[in-house]
């Protein structure tokens, strides 16, 4: 008897030296401590606050007509319904990889005609007998190692992504559908500019060509206003080329036909948020953006999926039974008189097996560092891109300003050559020629205010655009190390 345990046991000691091996195989990403990410420097002069973007952060841009377009945008865009069946998807594969944890039941029969052996001539005329039997299994890969777990905790990572990725969509179109908004409403000013400066031209058109026939000016004189005019109607063209373009962006924002851009009223002014950013904005911006949340998700997936693939090179362990009931002959279908049953519990072992699991493991590996690389950008470009924004909007404030101090220079001056006209001291060719002056820094003030809303909108979407966590979608938190505990090296 002890030489039949020593055989086994040295048998097993070979088995075990030469089963397949994990060995040396790791991931290498290391996925980036926000708070290593200072940003306190390039934020030094901006307001800090305790607040983030309301969740419905357009309603404070001061145009209800914006909130029903992005109600609108966010009940029939067809990318949201992209990314809701994709979410869906995921769900179904955790639920898929959930399943494959659990013991398997199944029952089946059959009832067939067997052509018997003529050495048997007692079961059935004609050696023609029913064949008839019915049986029940039950199955159970037992998870010894808890890789089907980790398995499905990976399934489950992806589907939380895929959640978080469908929020991410939502929160992008409704920033897109404001910008394209804001878009419109400076489409629409640049088309009143445009009619203000075509009139001006023709005024000064129609007064340069009274001067020439007069003798007082040239030619020369005319051709030019001959150019102002037709330079004049050439930004009319465009500017009325701008609407229909934001129109059309409208509409496939909102998932309708063109038509339904033309519908969209002039946009008002809208009054764009104040410039402020949270207290501790890079560790705080990683609850706060759907994106790095999503990403985050994807390396806790991949950390679970080296955990399950670590696991196969372990012995498993599986029970299965069988019992059922059989019968050969007999008039009466309904009678099974012979029985049978089996139990067979089984372990095995993967010894050889061509490299499969060291390459799928190795896959696995790198995915993980696939998964983490993609984090620390999303993480690094989420932090950049709000101190990029912050930076503009405190640019485009000191550009404003400045644009502003020439714009009331314009105004003074307008009025100054409307008072010397009607005091005779000078002529309105000249009143028109500083309107030019007028109407061009209007025009530049107007694309300011345009830039200053856009850029806005962008400072919202980087701070995440509203986004909270939902059921589920809480950031995983990060693991001490991707290898299972329990995944000894055979």
């Amino acid at each position: 008897m002890r030489l039949h345990l020593l055989a086994a046991a040295v048998g097993l000691t070979f088995a075990l030296a030469g089963c397949a091996s994990s060995g040396g195989l790791h991931p290498d990403g290391t996925p980036i401590d926000p708070s290593s990410l200072q940003a306190a420097h390039s934020l030094a002069n901006v307001p800090a606050s305790a607040a983030w973007p309301a969740a419905d952060w357009w309603t404070g841009l001061g145009d209800p007509q914006l909130d029903t377009l992005i109600g609108e945008a966010l009940a029939d865009n067809p990318t949201l319904a992209v990314a809701d069946a994709r979410a869906r998807q995921a769900q179904a594969a955790a639920g898929i990889a959930d399943a494959a944890r659990q013991p398997s039941l199944n029952v089946g029969g059959s009832l067939a005609e067997a052509r018997i052996p003529t050495t048997v001539p007692s079961l059935g005329r004609g050696h023609v007998a029913p064949a008839k039997y019915v049986y029940g299994s039950f199955r159970w890969d037992i998870d010894l190692w808890g890789g089907k777990r980790a398995a499905w905790e990976a399934a489950l990572g992806q589907a939380r992504a895929a959640e978080v990725d469908a929020r991410a969509a939502r929160i992008e179109l409704s920033a897109n559908v404001a910008r394209a908004y804001v878009q419109l409403g400076y489409a629409y000013t640049q088309q009143d500019l445009a009619k203000a400066e075509l009139q001006r031209a023709q005024t000064a058109r129609e007064l340069t060509a009274q001067r020439v026939a007069a003798g007082i000016d040239n030619q020369l004189q005319l051709k030019r206003g001959d150019a102002e005019v037709a330079s004049a109607e050439e930004q009319l063209a465009v500017a009325s080329r701008a609407i229909d373009a934001a129109q059309s962006a409208l509409s496939v924002l909102l998932g309708k036909g063109p038509d339904r851009g033309r519908e969209i009223g002039r946009p008002q002014l809208l009054s764009p948020a104040e410039l402020a950013v949270p207290d501790d904005l890079p560790v705080d911006l990683v609850g706060h953006r759907a994106d790095v949340v999503a990403a985050r998700w994807h390396v806790n997936a991949a950390g679970k999926d080296i955990k399950a693939a670590k696991t196969a090179f372990l012995p498993n362990l599986s029970l299965g039974v069988m019992a059922g009931l059989i019968a050969v002959g007999g008039e009466n279908l309904f009678q099974l008189p012979a029985r049978f049953y089996s139990v067979a519990p089984s372990v095995s072992l993967p010894i050889f097996d061509g490299g499969r699991l060291r390459a799928n493991l190795s896959g696995k590996d790198a995915q993980y560092d696939l998964a983490v690389a993609q984090y620390n950008q999303t993480l690094v470009r989420a932090i950049n891109e709000v101190a990029d924004d912050v930076d503009a909007l405190q640019s485009l404030q000191q550009q404003a300003e400045a644009q502003q101090r020439a714009l009331t220079a314009a105004q003074d001056a307008w009025k100054l050559a409307e008072q010397r006209y009607r005091a005779g001291v000078g002529s309105y060719l000249e009143a028109l020629s500083v309107r030019q002056q007028l109407l061009v820094a209007e025009q530049r003030m107007a694309a300011l205010k345009a830039q200053q809303s856009d850029q806005s909108v962008q400072l919202i979407q980087a701070l995440g655009g509203g986004y909270r966590p939902g059921a589920g979608q809480q950031l995983p938190a990060p693991t001490a190390s991707v290898s299972p505990a329990s995944a000894h090296h055979s």
